[in-house]
């Protein structure tokens, strides 16, 4: 319904100026479908209260309402073409009046948990990069094509929105920090098994692509209207440094059907994790935290095992910031299982003693684009020592790439296997007393693999190559003799 839409909308960014790339594209289009979800949905209760008899306190002032200057209509509902701002008029109200009046809602808001603070979150963090109006004008009366009134609509949307962020994920090393593949989220979702009345928590949330598959997983079936109210306002939870995977995470879960996102932007790492109280402990955490990174000295002394890598920072906040039984699904470099510098080796040690490290997903090189480094995903459960890990070996079949990339399909053996940590070809378990004490060194050894024919000499190699030889001469010379007889 809305496919073409999205691709004209495209279109048009990519001709316009201000605009460079797949990250400006997303931007731009993110804060456009947010204001006309929040007219669409300003317009949706004001109907509900005029049936109801009661009056309805829109949000926005008239002047700055999505009617109003991005999308005037006749009274026959076509466009105002007459009154409708373009040009110059256009980009100097966006820019000058709009995004600072929008801005002044995080001071205005009652609280951070409320969709006005969530307006002024987001037009804090970016700006209007439009440099021609007309161009500004286009994407504007394409975005009012687009609607939020259904669930099939926003289901659509959320779909086609999604599609944008992996493409902005395909597009580079930045990109790929906000994308992770869908069908490994799911998997990872599938397997910790989040329920109502359960909090879910993404300290590096992205684009919220954890968030989003937790709550399509938990959405499903009949809930009641207290499960549901639960679900979308006290379930799911999510931090954010970066000011664009911010805005992009928030816009994701409001297209997924979450009104006021509590997604907060901030640093995570910049907190002390000894100020982690059972208040801010969740039930599940669902990860995956930018690696590679360098932390400075300061961000560092928050956390009992020093390092620089931000991986491995995020991940002593996720032990801490689980509750006693909680559950962990988190994505890390592979080279976590098997770094000899201290810190890699006191944080194994702590995680295998805190917690149950049951299974570890080794993911071939290519699940990630842009990525260029293997990468592993650690499940563990807070409370118990682990005693022994199920390893699963993921083998598509096929070399992953942009055109060939992860699918559900590739998971399903690994969600067949893992409830009972069956062993096959690819699947094998560990006990951790036999792990060396000095190194707790978890690299992945298959023991199951079959084993691969042991290369042959060179010199029976050309052996056969002479034998061959030999054996095509003598029948070259048979068909030469029956050629003569005829």
């Amino acid at each position: 319904m809305f496919e073409q839409t999205f691709k004209n909308l495209d279109d048009v960014l990519w001709k316009e100026a201000g605009c460079s790339s797949e990250l400006d594209y997303i931007e731009q289009a993110s804060w456009m479908l947010f204001l006309k979800y929040l007219d669409d949905l300003e317009q949706e209760r004001a109907m509900e209260a005029d049936l109801t008899g009661k009056s309805h306190d829109f949000i926005i002032q008239p002047e700055f309402r999505w009617s109003t200057w991005a999308a005037p209509k006749n009274d026959d509902g076509t466009f105002d073409r007459d009154n409708g701002l373009k040009g110059d008029d256009l980009t100097d109200f966006a820019k000058n009046e709009l995004f600072p009046y929008l801005e002044g809602f995080k001071q205005r808001a009652s609280s951070p948990d409320t969709i006005e603070y969530k307006i002024g979150e987001i037009f804090d963090e970016i700006d209007c990069k439009f440099q021609s109006g007309y161009s500004l004008r286009d994407a504007l009366e394409l975005v009012d094509e687009l609607h939020f009134g259904s669930q099939d609509q926003k289901h659509e949307m959320s779909a086609l929105y999604e599609e944008k962020i992996k493409n902005m994920g395909n597009a580079g090393r930045n990109g790929g920090e906000y994308y992770t593949p869908r069908p490994l989220i799911r998997a990872m979702v599938e397997t910790v098994k989040p329920q109502i009345g359960e909090t879910i928590y993404d300290p590096a949330v992205g684009s919220a692509g954890f968030l989003c598959e937790a709550f399509t997983y938990m959405r499903k079936g009949d809930l009641s209207t207290d499960d549901l109210n639960k679900l979308e306002t006290t379930t799911l939870y999510g931090k954010e440094k970066k000011s664009l995977a911010y805005v992009i995470g928030v816009m994701n879960m409001i297209l997924h059907g979450v009104e006021a996102p509590n997604i907060i932007h901030t640093n995570t790492l910049s907190e002390n994790i000894s100020d982690i109280q059972e208040k801010n402990r969740y039930d599940v955490i669902l990860a995956n935290p930018p690696f590679g990174g360098k932390e400075r000295k300061e961000v560092q002394q928050n956390f009992p095992i020093k390092t620089s890598e931000t991986a491995f920072l995020f991940l002593q906040h996720f032990i801490k910031s689980l509750k006693a039984g909680g559950r962990a699904a988190i994505v890390i470099k592979n080279t976590f299982l098997s770094n000899s510098d201290n810190a890699a080796i006191s944080l194994r040690k702590e995680l295998l003693e805190t917690c149950d490290l049951h299974t570890v997903l080794d993911c071939p090189r290519g699940t990630f684009q842009g990525a260029g480094v293997k990468t592993v995903v650690l499940f563990f459960q807070k409370g118990a020592p682990t005693k022994k890990t199920w390893f699963y070996q993921l083998n598509p079949g096929r070399t992953l790439g942009k055109t060939n990339p992860l699918n559900d399909t590739d998971m399903e053996d690994f969600l067949k296997l893992q409830p009972k940590a069956t062993e096959s070809e690819q699947s094998w378990t560990i006990n951790i007393k036999d792990l060396d004490p000095d190194t707790y060194d978890l690299s992945p050894k298959n023991p199951n693999a079959p084993e691969e024919e042991p290369l042959r000499a060179p010199q029976d190699i050309l052996e056969e190559i002479a034998e061959l030889d030999s054996q095509s001469e003598t029948l070259l010379a048979t068909i030469k003799e029956l050629l003569k007889l005829k």
